[in-house]
């Protein structure tokens, strides 16, 4: 999955569905190992398995290049929100593994040399001078689109580095945190009585060492902050609780879908915390760039395709609609499904809620990138609703199937149908199981209330046979 230039096109995706299936073998496997031997084998699995994933430069995904240079002009004093990659006034700052110098084409259009960088080579001109320039970031003529949380994450990954280090420091930052959601999640088992084993389903999983480790997504910084905001909620602690959710929406703001399940405590107190703690951590950029730290955000969302219709955005609602009602109906969806378990939640269900509001949010709103998932897979291990692996498993296949234009939105809106299909066939079982289990119980009652009633007859009867 991680071979860099693998001509193999389909590597990646092929990769994640075999070792989806030798996670699934892994987990049957660990029920076998010592309850007191099970936290060591399942931090070496991850630790082996990140192991391999850093041993290559990130393969799908160039965006680390940016947190690199985020982190870089940070160390130099400079705010990442005042200049976009290609400005020339920071240019003494370029290291040679993220910038080199580009050519022209026939028609005057920058180039770059074949396999230039590990990942893509992104063709661009400097400003203001005009000169061709290649970059391993993506988009290096508009500003870092990433908040205060993620901008502190990578001052504090690059800070005691040198410049000319490549990928491996976020790889790395990325696997430590990795094992560090596998002990939160192995202590949320834990607590509520439920095999740890099952830990292995996040710790293993090709989707955390592709896109948690390879790719060294920041979303995985998010996840575990949602994560720890949940359980410190259901320990009772509203107002840290809210410190670490606003500190998660501060990272790259698509976890403030996590907030309907988490408003069952104390919600003023806990809005209140989340909101400071938010603010607080915009407050040195604010002072040195302004509304600059907005970044690319706008127009990242119109780039994106979420201020518009059509694309793969709101697929399911496209099969229902055309013109611009699919994100209107997406957002009446949403808010649905933002009441059901705003209404719902409570202590001892807030993993399977908080499954359901991030599961069926990524799935009604089809973004492109398979790793704003990393903040859903922890709940549904916590939760053992299994079937929203499959939302994972259609914006992997969204991502990473190698299909052009006409076939691509059929396709893609055809994983989706399959994922939704998944989730509504787990409801269903989950839903018939739990009616079957109060119906057992109903007649265990009976039975029981008939057998405690005093014989009636003589004592020396002998009870008939179908009794």
């Amino acid at each position: 999955m991680v071979v860099p230039h693998n001509p193999f096109e389909s590597a990646p995706i092929v990769g994640t569905l075999l070792s989806w299936g030798a996670v699934a073998w892994a987990v049957l496997a660990l029920r076998r190992v010592p309850r007191h031997r099970l936290a060591g084998v399942l931090v070496a699995g991850t630790v082996l398995l990140g192991l391999v994933a850093v041993s290559a430069p990130p393969r799908t995904s160039n965006d680390s290049a940016r947190y690199a240079w985020d982190g870089i002009v940070q160390k130099a004093g400079v705010s990442p929100y005042s200049y976009v990659p290609v400005d020339e006034t920071i240019a003494k700052l370029r290291p040679d593994w993220l910038f080199a110098p580009g050519g022209l084409d026939d028609d005057g259009r920058p180039v770059c040399a074949k396999d230039l960088f590990p990942t893509d080579s992104v063709p661009a001109f400097g400003f203001p001078s005009g000169s061709p320039l290649c970059t391993a970031i993506n988009r290096p003529h508009v500003p870092t689109i990433y908040p205060p949380t993620a901008e502190i994450y990578f001052a504090a990954v690059r800070i005691a580095l040198p410049d000319s280090v490549g990928y491996l420091p976020f790889q790395l930052a990325g696997l430590l945190m990795s094992v560090g959601v596998t002990l939160l999640v192995l202590s949320a088992l834990a607590r509520r009585g439920l095999p740890a084993h099952i830990a292995a389903v996040w710790a293993w999983s090709p989707f955390v060492q592709l896109e948690a480790v390879n790719n060294a997504h920041v979303d995985l910084l998010g996840a575990a902050l949602i994560l720890v905001s949940g359980m410190l909620l259901t320990r009772g602690k509203p107002l840290r609780s809210g410190v670490a959710f606003g500190a998660a929406v501060a990272t790259k703001l698509i976890p403030v879908i996590a907030a309907p399940a988490l408003l069952f405590r104390r919600p003023v107190r806990f809005i209140a915390a989340a909101l400071a703690s938010f603010a607080l951590l915009y407050v040195p950029y604010l002072a040195v760039a302004g509304v600059g730290v907005l970044g690319f955000l706008p127009g990242y969302l119109k780039e994106e395709g979420y201020s518009q219709s059509g694309g793969t955005r709101f697929g399911l609602a496209q099969l229902a609609s055309a013109g611009g009602w699919p994100p209107v109906l997406s957002a009446v969806a949403l808010a649905a499904v933002a009441v059901y378990v705003l209404r719902r939640t409570g202590p001892g269900n807030v993993w399977e809620q908080q499954t359901v509001m991030i599961g069926l949010t990524l799935l009604i709103v089809s973004p492109n990138y398979p790793w704003y998932a990393l903040m859903l897979l922890p709940f549904i291990v916590l939760s053992r609703r299994w079937e929203y692996i499959a939302v994972i498993l259609a914006l992997d296949a969204i991502y990473m199937v190698p299909i052009e234009d006409p076939l691509s939105l059929p396709l893609h809106q055809a994983a989706l149908v399959l994922a939704a299909g998944a989730v509504v066939a787990g409801a269903l079982w989950r839903r018939n199981r739990r009616h079957r289990l109060a119906a057992l119980g109903g007649l265990a009652a009976d039975s029981g209330l008939h057998s405690d009633r005093p014989a009636t007859g003589s004592p020396t009867a002998s009870p008939h046979p179908t009794t």
